[in-house]
C-alpha cells in the first residue's frame, strides 16, 4: 500500500466526518452530547465495531 493511497484514504475520511459539523452544527452538537452520556462499555462495543467493520473493509478491498 502506498503513502500517496493512505493519504487519499484519510482526505476521504476527514472530508465524511466533517460534513455532519458543517452541514448541522447544531444537530452534531446534541449528538456528541448523547453520545458523551452513554454507558462506557457501550461505547467501546461501538468502536470495537467500527475498527472491526473497518479491518473487514481492508481485507476484502486490498
Amino acid at each position: 500500500m502506498s503513502f500517496q493511497l493512505i493519504m487519499l484514504a484519510l482526505g476521504i475520511v476527514l472530508i465524511i466526518e466533517g460534513i455532519g459539523p458543517l452541514l448541522f452544527p447544531n444537530r452534531w452538537r446534541a449528538y456528541l452530547k448523547d453520545i458523551s452520556n452513554q454507558n462506557q462499555q457501550l461505547l467501546q462495543r461501538l468502536g470495537g465495531g467500527l475498527v472491526t467493520a473497518g479491518v473487514v473493509l481492508l481485507i476484502i478491498f486490498s
